[in-house]
């Protein structure tokens, strides 16, 4: 019987991968335009981290962390988020002490145990960046033009921002206990799952996808409404750098996060394009992590976005590679000839691609239309003698004659 994939578990083929290279080399580009630095973690770490920085009466936490105790007794987690270990690093490497202020972003594998649905897996990637020690709300604004900046120069139109605040722990518990009044009433209509969290985590209610607590939430107090003078502050002038960046946003009053610890700055990046999973990236601010997980007590905001999303939201382009050329040889001495081209000319910087099987001439050209190499050379016995060999132009129908030699037929290749 054939072994399978684990559910859950994709792989990325040639045709698809492309897209996603994609992808990553324009977040590298944009995010580096900002002053960010490419920062690797690792996939496994303690499993504490997770619950002090995540919260354990989180969904991820209690439910979705895969986790295991290793062979020294020690209890680990494959990563379910970027942002816990990227700010472990930070203190673990007092990265503050040379300067606080950090900008950082990763990219890679992350692992939550849920039911696989479209665009979302047990095996899922993530892009993502966090700036530390910096309070100032022209730095969130900052971060969210960086990260309209970058699905513009992916060329979609949408996702869109939106964005709230989730005040700060002076003014959240009143909030909470507001939010927990009006659901008291309205508990019978919840789901399990937000009944079950009713206590620990209440505004879980307020983005739940069941039908009953998106009804039953209806007319549910705001934390706009609750936010201290400073949040409030804070939010408003987060707003104002927003459109002196001339980047368009709409206030969410209903969006909450499902980690612990962000305060102040939520947003996210939805669509109408990927069904009830509308959120292609999300962050926010998290000024009391750090502190939380042994450093000092610095600010921080970052957000991350599903690789998986943005690839659906790419769908309709097209990413596959085509080779500069294709070398159609006929005969051994031929085929050896175009084996010596292709190598100097890949060595050169050219993309090329050759026939290996001494198949007849027709089959060789189907296979350079199945490539849609940008040129073709044919080389046989005639041109063996005269030491030149036609070069066509596939896309404008051009051919010309050129010698048998990586320069002169790079040359040709670029019209000169």
């Amino acid at each position: 019987m054939a072994i399978t994939g684990i559910k859950g578990f994709n792989d990325i083929l040639p045709g698809e991968v492309e897209k996603w290279q994609y992808i990553e080399a324009t977040a590298r580009r944009v995010f580096e335009l900002y002053g960010l630095s490419e920062i690797r973690i690792p996939i496994l770490e303690k499993t504490e981290l997770f619950c002090r920085s995540i919260g354990d009466a989180t969904d991820i936490v209690e439910k979705e962390m895969y986790s295991f105790v290793d062979k020294g007794e020690n209890k680990v987690t494959m990563r379910p988020e970027g942002t816990a270990s990227v700010m472990r690093a930070y203190v673990e490497h007092k990265m503050h002490a040379l300067d606080p202020v950090a900008r950082l972003y990763y990219m890679g594998p992350m692992f939550r145990y849920e039911r696989p649905q479209k665009g979302r897996y047990r095996q899922f990637h993530q892009i993502g960046a966090e700036i530390t020690g910096v309070a100032a709300p022209s730095v969130d604004a900052q971060v969210l033009t960086m990260l309209t900046h970058f699905f513009n120069e992916l060329g979609l139109t949408e996702p869109s921002l939106q964005i709230n605040s989730l005040g700060c722990p002076c003014c959240r518990p009143l909030y909470r206990d507001a939010l927990k009044k009006f659901l008291l009433d309205r508990i019978d209509s919840l789901c399990e799952d937000c009944k079950r969290r009713y206590e620990s985590n209440p505004l879980r209610a307020l983005d739940c996808k069941s039908a009953g607590c998106q009804e039953a939430t209806q007319g549910a107090p705001s934390m706009l409404d609750y936010l201290c003078g400073e949040c409030s502050a804070h939010f408003d002038q987060t707003r104002k750098y927003l459109e002196l960046a001339d980047t368009p946003y709409a206030i969410n009053k209903r969006m909450v996060r499902g980690l612990d610890y962000y305060t102040r700055t939520t947003f996210e990046m939805v669509t109408t394009l990927l069904g009830a999973q509308s959120a292609v990236a999300a962050g926010g601010r998290y000024d009391g992590l750090i502190a939380e997980i042994g450093g000092p007590q610095i600010p921080g905001i970052g957000f991350a976005m599903g690789v998986e999303r943005v690839a659906l939201l790419l769908a309709e382009k097209e990413f596959s590679r085509r080779p500069d050329l294709f070398i159609a040889a006929m005969g051994e001495e031929a085929h050896a000839e175009a084996f010596r081209l292709m190598s100097a000319l890949q060595r050169g910087g050219a993309a090329v691609e050759i026939d290996y099987e001494g198949k007849s001439l027709k089959s060789q050209m189907r296979r350079a239309d199945k490539f849609n190499s940008r040129f073709t050379l044919i080389i046989g016995g005639d041109e063996l003698s005269r030491g030149t060999a036609p070069l066509k132009n596939m896309d404008g129908g051009t051919q010309s004659e050129v010698p048998l030699d990586a320069e002169s037929i790079r040359a040709g290749m670029n019209g000169k």
